[in-house]
């Protein structure tokens, strides 16, 4: 018998995501993937997955049980054995907004335009095409050997640091020292699209009559009002809105740990 995970509670949003699906966003489809890359590699080595394993990513505790087989879970970086028919409840997130459950051999679902990850925004991928529920079942895929990744858990507090981005010309000159002086706070409009910071305005020196361009995730757009967007893993693959900096890599799943409210303070650095 195959062995699933079960939902059986889910107080607060969760799915499927794994390292991303590459390749497509010439057709619309962005590279999604965990929100917060290291916290996924983290649950898999716990169990012995290769770093992207598809995994459930919550927003806030689980009530889970194994069907069909004992299971072997990390939460929360801990691994523990779950027995066949146990229910267990696992805490909200510490230390961030976002955690991940992962399974010894990952969650087996489709793979779909090359990842196992749910698109929200196209109901595609995650299993089921859809934000988790009570009720559902996952199957785990076979177990195998760790892939020797070094895991990385990133400090919610630490600076994030931007690169100049390609449309500083379309801001008035003062933008770029606004935006590195702030104060920045994460705002109440926070999704895996994208997260508007709330702060002073960065000005624009034109208008939105460019033609639109390629997203990339950590990018920071800015609509006319002059309120910031940082781009997530979901992003819009073309937007006309102008890119005044973007989150080098390795700093943007420090930011995505941010709750509502919590600071951000830029830093810049080269791509020397």
């Amino acid at each position: 018998m195959t062995a699933h995970l079960e939902l059986v509670a889910v107080p607060g949003p969760a799915w499927v995501q794994d390292g991303g699906r590459t390749g497509h966003m010439a057709h619309g489809v962005p590279p999604g993937g965990a929100l917060v890359p290291e916290r996924l590699v983290a649950a898999n080595l716990a169990v012995g997955n290769p770093a992207g394993a598809a995994a459930v990513e919550a927003f806030g505790g689980l009530v889970v049980a194994a069907r069909g087989a004992d299971l072997r879970v990390a939460w929360e970086g801990g691994a523990a054995w779950l027995p066949r028919d146990r229910v267990r409840t696992l805490p909200p997130p510490g230390g961030g907004r976002v955690a991940y459950l992962a399974v010894a051999g990952g969650l087996d679902v489709p793979v779909v335009l090359g990842g196992r990850g749910l698109l929200l925004a196209a109901g595609l991928g995650g299993g089921v095409g859809r934000p988790l529920r009570a009720g559902d079942r996952l199957p785990a895929g076979a177990m195998r050997g760790v892939e020797r990744v070094t895991a990385f858990v990133p400090d919610p507090e630490a600076a994030i640091r931007v690169l100049r981005g390609p449309d500083v010309a379309r801001f008035a000159p003062e933008a770029w020292a606004a935006l590195l002086r702030g104060p920045w706070r994460v705002g109440s409009a926070y999704d895996r699209v994208g997260a508007r910071l709330d702060g002073p305005p960065l000005l624009r020196a034109d208008g939105d009559l460019a033609l639109s361009g390629p997203m990339v995730r950590g990018g920071v757009q800015v609509p006319g009002g002059g309120g910031p967007i940082v781009l997530g893993p979901d992003h819009p693959t073309t937007g006309g809105y102008p890119l005044l900096a973007v989150v080098v890599r390795a700093d943007q799943g420090a930011l995505a740990l941010r709750g509502a409210g919590a600071p951000v303070v830029f830093r810049e650095v080269d791509d020397t």
